[in-house]
């Protein structure tokens, strides 16, 4: 039984000694209040874990300040850091072990610096007499921050290539395929030729070649309109009790977002989970003086810590979580964006539902939610699009068995399927999308997860620009990563999942890029009635693809966002799907951008602001 409370903050260091587990009662004598201790001890137990783990990961105690006095009470030497680390010191295995080699000048008989913990606390506190020379206590983020920056080419470059290394067909670093190019300039130039000899017939060719693009990708956004998935669990499961949560490993990645870095803490604190069994590591890049200074003058939970990626190329979000995911010690892992706001209960819910499924399920991709919707009509077009694609389109596609379209944010992966599948793209813009893909291609499945995570929608038109080209491009780069071989393709997926990835990868951009004039040309057909005068196979075959994709699309574009609003009781943005056509053309302007961007500047990350939204569904502005 624990002492707890003001009582025991009196008693002696001896008698707290007897009480306490060893890895933490030794801190009695460096004047550490019993009651704490107790405290830490209690936790402890609750949850399962290491006293020392929820002592310090709960924020009773600084890390920096156990472990001086660790090294106090067992007489050995206190390096703070930076860390001489050695040659031959290794990542992660180092970071993961707490326990790295020095450059001391003797490569014979190199120094330690050694951060304990757990059971490895007690056991050097029993053998304090009896270590090899040239050990020394440091922490466990002096351990991190040494060795990154030790190997800081060799981490860079790892998080930039190990996916194209390991696996260059997945990975769009290579660009396309010498088949891939010469195919395009071939089709290139005998549009070229065709619109020049015969522009009618040349376009009634395209609209029949895009069509199926086109019809493809609507057909599957219609059919999951009829799919009832609720945007709660129709049957909420029992709560797991805290000792058996596993440790669940949480990745954001920042990059000049010091503007968010408040409303990010209050999210993270209030999550609900024990804080000795989360992980958190926030990546920021080298150089991003703003956002360090904002996570220094923070007070960071216990349980998070931040990660300066080094300098390399590209400079991507998959890049800077590729540098982090070697370090991840969760069974699961999740990826929250700098203004994310996720339910309290997701990662709960999150093991319930991964505990309940097959191993197959790798991953489980939870609901997006727009939370300044009502700043203007372009947040609240852009509500009413992530309500069709979140509660709609997406979970239909998981119950399909369909290749998903990872969103950026709130996917939650078993760890060891993840790191198998080399992380994240760092050359591809979308690596979410391409993710989701090769989590098919790897014979691997993504389930829904009813929960929600807030999102901010840029409002400024140029934001939305930006933000929705870098999309389009990467899209684009998904369907050539995924077309090099193209009969490779269809043999791991199979044809049915090669057709949803084709259709919600080439087939979302090539029908916005087509929308417009679609739209137009069907609806001037029906007007002037040359579509009931068509006297040729092809003008026939054309007239009634353009018909089709009149009706079709109008439908595509309304049935789902009227879906998914209505699934969140959104009655007041109802009147706005009416709008929807007028939005698409804003997409369609964006995946022409996208088309310009992929051959001009691919590797381009067009970064979207954050923190500047007006107004919050749930009143989470400061």
């Amino acid at each position: 039984m624990f002492i707890q409370g003001g009582a025991a903050d009196r008693l002696q260091p001896e008698t707290v000694d007897r009480q306490l587990p060893a890895e933490i009662a030794f801190l009695a004598r460096h004047g550490v209040p019993a009651g704490r201790l107790a405290e830490a001890a209690a936790l402890g137990a609750a949850w399962d874990v290491p006293a020392d783990a929820a002592l310090i990961r709960s924020g009773l105690l600084a890390e920096c300040e156990f472990y001086r006095a660790l090294a106090a009470e067992t007489g050995l030497p206190f390096a703070g850091g930076p860390l001489p680390v050695h040659p031959r010191a290794r990542l992660p295995e180092a970071v993961l072990a707490g326990l790295v080699p020095l450059a001391t000048g003797d490569d014979a008989r190199p120094g330690y610096a050694y951060a304990p913990h757990g059971r490895d606390v007690a056991e050097i506190l029993a053998r304090r007499a009896g270590l090899p020379a040239g050990f020394s206590i440091t922490t466990p983020g002096a351990i991190r921050d040494s060795v990154i920056a030790a190997r800081g080419s060799h981490v860079a470059a790892l998080a930039a290539d190990g996916l194209a290394a390991r696996h260059p067909e997945f990975s769009y670093r290579g660009g396309a395929s010498r088949l891939q190019l010469g195919l395009a300039y071939l089709a290139g130039l005998g549009s070229g030729l065709l619109s020049a000899w015969a522009p009618a017939e040349s376009w009634a060719c395209a609209s029949i070649v895009l069509g199926g693009a086109f019809l493809g990708s609507t057909a599957l956004r219609l059919a999951a309109a009829l799919e009832r998935v609720p945007v709660e669990p129709a049957r909420p499961p029992p709560r797991i009790p805290d000792r058996d949560l596993p440790v669940y490993t949480v990745l954001i990645a920042l990059h000049r977002e010091a503007r968010v870095v408040p409303r990010l803490l209050r999210a993270v604190a209030a999550i609900d989970y024990p804080a000795a069994k989360l992980d958190v590591k926030i990546v920021i890049e080298a150089g991003d003086a703003e956002t360090a200074q904002a996570l220094s003058s923070a007070p960071l939970p216990g349980f998070a810590e931040v990660i300066v990626a080094p300098e390399g190329e590209p400079r991507t979000k998959p890049r800077a979580l590729n540098v982090a995911l070697p370090l991840a010690r969760g069974e699961f892992v999740t990826v929250y964006d700098a203004e994310d706001v996720p339910e309290p209960g997701q990662l709960r819910l999150a093991v319930s539902f991964f505990r309940r499924s097959p191993p197959e399920v790798a991953c489980l991709q939870a609901r997006l939610v727009i939370d300044n919707a009502h700043d203007g009509w372009l947040t609240r077009m852009f509500a009413i699009e992530y309500a069709a694609l979140f509660d709609v389109t997406n979970p239909a596609l998981a119950r399909f068995d369909l290749p998903v379209p990872l969103g950026g944010t709130s996917n939650h992966f078993r760890r060891s399927v993840l790191q198998a599948l080399g992380g994240w793209d760092a050359w591809n813009v979308t690596e979410d999308a391409d993710l989701g893909f090769r989590l098919a291609a790897a014979g691997y499945r993504v389930a829904d997860l009813p929960s929600a995570t807030l999102e901010e929608a840029p409002h400024h038109l140029g934001a939305w620009l930006r933000q929705r080209t870098r999309w389009m491009k990467g899209f684009l780069q998904v369907s050539v990563t995924h077309s090099r071989r193209p009969w490779e393709t269809l043999r791991r997926l199979g044809p049915l999942r090669a057709f949803g990835a084709w259709a919600m990868s080439f087939g979302t951009v090539a029908s916005a890029l087509g929308f417009p004039a679609f739209m137009v040309l069907a609806a001037d057909a029906l007007v002037t009635g040359r579509l009931l005068a068509a006297d040729t196979p092809l003008a026939i075959a054309s007239a009634s693809v353009g018909a089709t994709l009149f009706a079709a699309g109008l439908l595509a574009i309304t049935i789902p966002p009227l879906e998914g609003v209505r699934r969140r009781g959104w009655s007041s943005l109802l009147p706005l799907v009416a709008l929807m056509p007028v939005y698409y053309c804003l997409v369609s302007l964006a995946a022409w951008r996208g088309l310009l961007e992929f051959v001009l500047e691919p590797q381009r990350w067009n970064k979207t602001e954050h923190g500047l939204a007006r107004t919050s569904r749930a009143g989470l502005l400061p």
